[in-house]
């Protein structure tokens, strides 16, 4: 199987850090509650409920990744954290098209599980904007066969990420009862 090799080219770490910007900044805009929402259907309801399958499957494929790569078996490492990253896109275009289409759904828990839920949700959000930056390099990095720097990016974008994608699970799990 060929796989893709980017060449090393400091052009590749200004795109990104456009993309790592541009992406948050982007679903900012979209999700700004002052935006009129977009009617796609009753479908959509669903959305909630298939990313938080996209963030288990993310979950189990990051983990697999890790414990391929710690058996040295590059070539399943590779396709696991392939599946990870297009599971991360179809997750953002999943999440982006039902906030557009809905309202959000306000937590209705009450006690000790309401600071629970919301600091789980506020370090959710905040690491899932940071660790953009981090995944692009880890994966150009990769694909340049700088190997040394791509180690080093994963160091910090495997746990962040992984961090992510589990309370991804545990927040929809938190707020599903309160879906329409």
């Amino acid at each position: 199987m060929a796989t893709l090799a980017l060449p090393k080219d400091k052009k590749f770490n200004k795109v990104i850090n456009i993309v790592a910007v541009a992406i948050p900044l982007v679903v900012a805009i979209l999700l700004n509650p002052r935006i009129p929402k977009v009617e796609l259907g009753e479908w959509s309801k669903v959305l909630p409920h298939v990313n938080g399958l996209i963030n288990t499957l993310t979950s189990l494929t990051l983990l697999a990744g890790y414990y391929f790569i710690k058996k040295k078996n590059i070539a399943a490492h590779r396709r696991m954290m392939t599946i990870s990253f297009s599971l991360g896109a179809l997750f953002l275009v999943s999440y982006v098209l039902y906030h557009l289409s809905n309202e959000s759904t306000p937590f209705g828990g009450e006690g000790l599980i309401r600071p629970i839920y919301y600091f789980l949700l506020i370090t959710h959000i905040t690491l899932s904007i940071g660790v953009v930056w981090f995944v692009l390099r880890a994966i150009y990095f990769a694909l340049s066969n700088q190997i040394d720097l791509h180690k080093k990016a994963v160091k910090w974008a495997f746990p962040i990420w992984l961090y992510v994608s589990i309370t991804g699970v545990i927040v929809y799990l938190m707020i599903s009862p309160y879906y329409n």
